[in-house]
């Protein structure tokens, strides 16, 4: 995601390196780079100047700090002002009434349908909502089936009425329904069209009138760039949205969206689309989209991630085990397993500061797989390190993983690095818990 973007902004602090200070001179060059390199983003212009204005103001009104290099705090003044830029803190979803509908919409193809499922299936897996999701676009004949499947495959409730040709009428009887049914939330998934015109929005109009959605959220797709902006800013002078959802984030977006449309539209961005899958939606973070951007990993979403698939009782357990050096191949297997179920190895990478532009990062899933192998070859024993691997025991496991025995010896050598490594810990370093790494990471200076 913004690998274009990420590059020119990198590009661009590398010449602040060279200075000493901080002053107009080595300013000018590094101010030009970052305006051209968001231009080409296509990121609205009106929002540039906005933006590379208050970058050159902070600059060089801020005091030079001694312990500071000027390519750092040039680094931090542009992180900070994406963040202002995109909304500076998390903007959550109003949900006070019950049922409390929402309402989305947009144009055709930003991924509305497949949208209203993966905000269903986060509101009822991470907020414990009964969700209900109204098939309310009658325009395409496969957003009915669409819905359905989804709703099949994830265990989600939706409203459909086949033979209907009004969707206000879907849209009122939906929520009468959830109304007796006690559902929490109604998500309402309108039509789009190719382009913004009034039927489609005397429909939109019609359907929040019945509903008083307490929100109405645009779907934009991340590809579109600026176009999306625009688009947001007609739907927003005629039904007033409350926020946007940015799909298509897994690809190469440009990031015009992302920056843009917040201020274009004075509505916060709450939800980004990051996959195909079901459960790829995550609240939209200003800090952790600025951190992407500009190439810091992702700390806040790995977190959030870890938090959803570690049990706090289990990761205290092994952490005592780690403190100790006593974890075993079974414990390994059992954290390797955890670790897979967040995605695969390069995309965890990703997140974390510096480790983007790791080589060889896509051997390292099938250096896991291999490590899976071996260990699922052993015998439980052999797991719970009850008795030592001696020559034929590597050899059975060799066969039983497909891999040599001197890959068995390397691995079995690299597990006793780890094992010393934990014993030679300071006995009074705190490991802390991943709360604990969150709330730090938050408080973390960039200088």
């Amino acid at each position: 995601m913004f690998r274009t973007l990420t590059k020119k902004f990198q590009e661009a602090f590398a010449f602040m390196g060279k200075g000493k200070t901080l002053n107009e001179k080595n300013l000018t060059e590094a101010i030009r780079s970052v305006r051209l390199a968001l231009l080409d983003a296509d990121v609205n212009y009106s929002v540039v100047s906005k933006f590379i204005k208050q970058v050159k103001e902070e600059a060089l009104g801020k005091a030079l700090l001694k312990s500071v290099k000027p390519k750092e705090q040039f680094v931090k003044i542009v992180h900070d002002a994406l963040q202002t830029l995109m909304g500076s803190k998390e903007a959550s979803l109003q949900l006070s009434e019950r049922p409390s509908p929402i309402m989305l919409c947009g144009l055709q193809g930003a991924g509305k349908t497949t949208h209203a499922a993966k905000l269903a299936y986060f509101l009822q897996k991470k907020q414990k909502k009964r969700v209900l999701i109204a098939a309310c676009d009658l325009q395409r004949p496969a957003a009915i089936l669409q819905l359905e499947r989804l709703a099949e495959e994830h265990n989600l409730s939706v409203f459909v009425e086949k033979e209907a040709k009004d969707p206000v009428k879907v849209a009122k009887n939906a929520l009468d329904f959830a109304f007796r049914e006690k559902f929490d939330v109604v998500i309402i998934d309108t039509a789009g069209r190719l382009h913004v015109d009034a039927p489609l929005m005397e429909e939109l109009l019609a359907i929040k009138k019945v509903t008083r959605p307490q929100e109405v959220l645009f779907v934009a797709s991340a590809a579109t760039g600026q176009d999306a902006v625009k688009t947001a800013k007609a739907f927003n002078e005629t039904v007033q949205i409350t926020g946007s959802i940015l799909t298509m984030l897994d690809g190469d977006a440009r990031a015009g969206a992302a920056i843009s449309i917040r201020e274009e539209t004075k509505k916060p961005l709450k939800f980004e689309g990051v996959g195909e899958k079901i459960q790829d939606l995550q609240p939209f973070h200003p800090k952790s989209m600025a951190d992407r951007i500009l190439g810091m990993g992702d700390i806040v979403n790995l977190v959030r991630h870890a938090e959803d698939l570690f049990d706090e009782q289990e990761s205290k357990a092994m952490e005592e085990k780690i403190r100790k050096a006593r974890f075993t191949y079974a414990d390994y297997l059992t954290q390797m397993r955890a670790i897979k179920k967040m995605g695969s190895l390069k995309s965890l990478l990703r997140m974390l500061p510096g480790a983007g532009n790791m080589p060889d990062i896509d051997t390292s899933d099938e250096r896991l797989g291999q490590i899976e192998a071996m260990i699922l070859s052993m015998t439980l024993k052999e797991r719970n390190e009850e008795v030592t691997l001696c020559r034929q025991r590597k050899e059975r496991i060799a066969k039983g993983s497909g891999v040599p025995v001197s890959v068995i010896n390397q691995t079995v050598k690299g597990f006793g690095r780890i094992k010393q490594m934990c014993k030679n810990m300071p006995k009074n370093k705190q490991m802390g818990s991943l709360r604990d790494l969150q709330k730090t990471m938050g408080k973390m200076k960039w200088h």
